[in-house]
């Protein structure tokens, strides 16, 4: 059933060689670049700011890593228990995007940015949560167009992402003050050339 599903869903969203081009570029610039995005914000977040919300981003980033960390290893475990081919691989579809023939179950990079875009949503503001999700969609909407992905790999991410963020939360709960104590302690002393030239924020 769910197979069939997966299969359907796949057809409907994976480009032909009739798809016009603009619409695999874009789809490219999504599954390859748009990534990019997890690194970029958790660094503005943890370096700049206005000093009465730095303590709290600094928090969210933490608590943004421990949920990737849960996420990706909730992910490899998964991969290795339900491995599933890539459409590419069962010579399903069209393929416009070359990727190494691994397990696509759950979906790496739709494990990450659904895990990035809940932590925002539970942990930060509802827009910017919403944002990050609709980034997330057209993530994992690329990597499907382009033949990488099944749409339940994706599923997959989402949900791995979730287990993700709860765990976060059970963790932080545990000892999540002393270890923003710690890495802000390290950051100041890693940082401390740039903190006092006022680059980067104490």
């Amino acid at each position: 059933m769910l197979e069939h599903l997966n299969y359907g869903l796949f057809y409907l969203i994976n480009a032909t060689p009739a798809s016009p081009e603009w619409s695999i570029d874009i789809a490219t610039f999504f599954a390859k670049d748009l990534i990019s995005i997890v690194p970029l914000l958790a660094a503005i977040l943890w370096l700049w700011g206005p000093r009465s919300q730095v303590n709290s981003q600094r928090q969210l980033v933490i608590k943004v890593a421990m949920a990737l960390a849960v996420s990706v290893l909730a992910s490899f475990v998964l991969g290795h228990i339900f491995p599933h081919d890539r459409p590419f691989v069962d010579h399903v579809g069209y393929t416009f995007l070359h990727h190494a023939p691994d397990d696509s179950f759950p979906s790496d990079h739709g494990t990450v940015i659904f895990t990035f875009a809940l932590a925002f949503l539970f942990w930060h503001r509802v827009w910017s949560g919403a944002l990050l999700m609709v980034v997330a969609v057209a993530i994992a909407w690329s990597r499907i167009y382009l033949g990488v992905h099944w749409p339940l790999d994706m599923v997959g991410g989402f949900l791995v992402g979730l287990i993700g963020c709860v765990s976060a939360a059970i963790l932080w709960s545990l000892f999540g003050q002393a270890l923003y104590n710690g890495l802000s302690q390290l950051y100041r002393t890693l940082f401390a050339i740039l903190i006092r030239k006022g680059w980067v924020r104490d």
